[in-house]
């Protein structure tokens, strides 16, 4: 019951190092991602970096969104 009530959300205003958030815009899942990023309150360095055409499981193992992620996660 627990994990079913989790919200990351809640306490990501306690994080205090740099926050990279990746997502795609039309995710079923990204109304969660907004959610968090505006939540990150005390964290100054922060970004989101959104996908574009691509499906939540593409970005794991499609060639062309892993070097994005990748790339951005190197800078």
């Amino acid at each position: 019951m627990n994990l079913m009530t989790f919200d990351a959300s809640e306490n990501v205003h306690l994080i205090n190092e740099r926050l990279l958030m990746m997502a795609e815009k039309t995710a079923d899942t990204f109304y969660s991602t907004e959610k968090t990023y505006s939540n990150a309150t005390g964290i100054k360095d922060r970004e989101l970096s959104l996908f574009e055409d691509a499906q939540h499981i593409e970005t794991y193992w499609k060639p062309d969104y892993v070097k994005q992620e990748s790339e951005k996660l190197i800078q």
